[in-house]
């Protein structure tokens, strides 16, 4: 066991951060990044998300027929891309496809856009159906950490149009968990608070648990075996494996 020193600014850290219009993003992601792959340099993402991404992709024996759209974007570009959205398509447009700056997850580097490879690809919208080979995807990422982040049915809770070709790096178990229960990552969020170290959440061979986050600065034990992150509220979650 090891003791560390939480401060409140850390609760904006992790893979279960929560970013959207009422929790926007308070942090900087850019040292965690690398590139998709050497073919896709310029499409940056999370190291460990990029890890399991590419496990996925090997999984289904992809072999390029699903391509990187859209990975990590800083704030300008995240701008640029809003303000440019809104000469060529509209404010309606962009509202429901294109966050405004600071409530992009595409700004932490934990969410991708993916398309089917072919000749012409919307950036703003890529063509990733339900069916073939985007589908085999769909079936495997929750078992690899990722979610589809926005869904049709989820609409009136994360207040983004669904986004069949947006995923979502959570992290294993979360990401399964998600999937079983049908949560987007809002409510999913919200679930956990009922969970203490004294009454966690038990799935396959882990526990998780909720810390409220009340003070700037507290000495927390974790165990070897046991992982912390902010979920850009107001706390943390423990993922602890048995």
């Amino acid at each position: 066991m090891k003791k560390i020193i939480l401060k409140k600014s850390d609760i904006h850290k992790g893979n279960l951060i929560l970013i959207n219009q009422t929790y926007p993003l308070k942090n900087e992601f850019s040292n965690t990044l690398e590139p998709f792959s050497s073919k896709y340099s310029n499409i940056l993402l999370n190291k460990e998300a990029n890890k399991w991404l590419q496990a996925i992709l090997k999984a289904i024996q992809s072999n390029e027929k699903i391509v990187p759209v859209s990975g990590y974007r800083s704030l300008f570009e995240q701008t640029e891309i809003y303000i440019s959205s809104i000469e060529e398509s509209g404010l309606d447009f962009t509202k429901q496809y294109v966050a405004y700056p600071n409530t992009s997850e595409h700004q932490t580097g934990l969410a991708i856009d993916l398309g089917l490879n072919q000749e012409n690809i919307d950036f703003i919208r890529p063509s990733f159906p339900y069916q073939g080979i985007c589908q085999e995807f769909r079936l495997k990422m929750s078992q690899y950490g990722f979610i589809e982040r926005y869904k049709h049915d989820k609409e009136n809770i994360t207040n983004i149009s669904a986004e069949e070709w947006h995923f979502r790096y959570v992290g294993y178990p979360h990401s399964e968990i998600m999937n079983q229960n049908n949560f987007c990552l809002e409510e999913y969020i919200d679930y956990l608070k009922q969970f203490d170290i004294s009454n966690p959440l038990k799935f396959e061979n882990y526990e998780i648990y909720y810390v409220a986050m009340e003070v700037e600065e507290e000495s927390f034990s974790i165990l070897d075996n046991e992982e912390i992150t902010g979920n850009n509220v107001d706390g943390f979650i423990v993922t602890k494996k048995l």
